[in-house]
């Protein structure tokens, strides 16, 4: 396992309080994106969030395709902030927010979940799909 993703398992053991499912649905998007090619980075930053970053090796330009963000800002409620560059995934129902400049400095397209919703997790997972689909090109 590598340094990333060590670090990133040794926060989810230490993650207790989940009332809103999120270390579930987390464990459940970085299961779908650990695929051939797809590389991890995790950035800690207690209180703010903890940032599990994914890059595929067919990109050039770009640092990442999807950030997974654990918002901190209240360890016993945290909840899940999912972003994309903007021209990466669709959006056909409108679920996302659009944040001008948000993602790297470009823009982005950010999905908070902060319930356990299976409908809206099943519809975030599908962008996941689509955004690595993209980064492999």
């Amino acid at each position: 396992m590598d340094k990333a993703l060590s670090e990133f398992e040794t926060f989810l053991a230490s993650w207790v309080a989940d009332p809103n499912g999120a270390k579930q649905t987390l464990q459940h998007y970085r299961e779908l994106l650990t695929q051939d090619g797809v590389h991890f980075s995790f950035k800690s930053r207690p209180g703010i969030s903890y940032s599990l970053r994914a890059t595929h090796v067919k990109q050039t330009t770009r640092e990442l395709f999807v950030l997974l963000d654990v918002v901190d800002d209240e360890p016993e409620n945290r909840w899940l902030s999912v972003c994309f560059y903007w021209d990466m995934v669709q959006d056909p129902q409108e679920l996302g927010d659009f944040v001008p400049k948000g993602l790297m400095g470009e823009d982005a397209v950010c999905f908070n979940i902060e319930s356990d919703d299976p409908e809206q997790q099943a519809y975030v997972a599908q962008r996941l799909q689509e955004a690595l689909a993209n980064a492999a090109k």
